[in-house]
């Protein structure tokens, strides 16, 4: 058996005919998954609920409650919304796929069933449940360690909130790609991850900073990138990249690197607009919150010296957007 007893992926077959149940299990126990069986449309539901399947193979021409039914009602109910579901059927019109897949569907397979056919979807299908609940797990991760920084920090969540969103609207409005975007919004909580390792006598200490107590400061952004690591995973490498590259400047005199230019990342270069403009427009204990517009004035006169002189612009075209996130996400 290729996977262990409780590792086992499990599969829901749903056919109201024990005879093409009994080839599907054929098809498929060889494989060592676990196979569960419903001869209903009902129980077919019932089992999904109660046992999570990784998988649901569904015949379509069913009695009492046909296929597409028990597919709308899956894809309906938040238990089981995220269950693949593929339909084996003997209906092969486009119009009938085309409806399968406008419920939720994400494969069809026709009877009579190809062995290998079904072993091959079966698989692949499997395999993106796999990369999916990574992906989940690799999301949790960020996100809980963004909250550990918020813990050690004197910055509120919702900073983090607002220039998550505003870096997320900055990459959109430059031409970013959708994904890449939408990652940057996951990674930019985790800039200041490293101030976990900075001890709480410089980390809150409400007055300045004298140079010895910035030089420790400074190595948060490493700290940041050593806790998160180097990963394959996109998302962990942007988060690892924001980390180690949101206090570099433009014009080459920020840390920890001396970056410049567009040697600094571009997701770093985002952040670090949006990280210093929301600060500038929040209260802190040693601060009163900026004005908007004086906070604007200070970027475009930082614009070339510690910001891309490309993205500052960018970034006040988005007042609009800026000033909505702002009300929604207020302190």
């Amino acid at each position: 058996m290729p996977f262990k007893a409780e590792s086992r992926p499990r599969i829901l077959l749903v056919d109201d005919e024990p005879t093409n149940l009994h080839v599907l299990r054929q098809v498929l126990e060889e494989d060592g998954y676990r196979l569960l069986f419903a001869t209903d449309g009902a129980r077919g539901i019932a089992a999904a609920r109660e046992h999570q399947p990784d998988l649901v193979l569904l015949d379509v021409m069913m009695p009492r409650m046909d296929g597409y039914e028990v597919c709308r009602q899956l894809k309906a109910d938040p238990q089981t919304a995220n269950i693949p579901v593929i339909f084996v059927t003997a209906l092969s019109e486009v119009n009938d796929e085309t409806h399968g897949f406008e419920l939720g569907a994400v494969d069809f397979v026709v009877k009579p069933v190809r062995p290998q056919v079904v072993r091959a979807r079966v698989r692949t299908h499997l395999k993106l449940v796999t990369l999916q609940n990574l992906q989940a797990t690799q999301l949790q991760i960020v996100q809980r360690l963004g909250r550990a920084g918020e813990y050690k920090d004197n910055e509120t969540g919702r900073h983090v909130i607002r220039m998550s969103h505003f870096a997320q609207a900055l990459a959109r409005a430059i031409g970013c790609r959708e994904n890449w975007a939408d990652d940057l919004l996951l990674a930019a909580p985790m800039h200041d991850i490293g101030k976990i390792g900075i001890p709480d006598a410089i980390l809150l200490k409400p007055g300045a900073l004298d140079a010895e107590e910035w030089a420790v400061m400074r190595t948060h952004a490493r700290i940041g990138a050593d806790i998160i690591g180097e990963h394959a995973s996109p998302l962990l490498a942007m988060a690892r990249t924001i980390a180690l590259c949101h206090h570099e400047r433009w014009d080459g005199t920020g840390y920890p690197e001396g970056l410049k230019g567009e040697a600094i990342p571009l997701a770093a270069r985002i952040v670090a607009i949006a990280d210093v403009f929301d600060a500038l427009t929040s209260v802190r204990p040693y601060k009163p919150a900026w004005s908007l517009d004086r906070a604007f004035a200070h970027l475009q006169e930082q614009a070339g010296r510690h910001f891309d002189p490309e993205l500052v612009p960018a970034f006040l075209r988005l007042r609009p957007e800026i000033e909505a996130v702002r009300e929604r996400w207020a302190d």
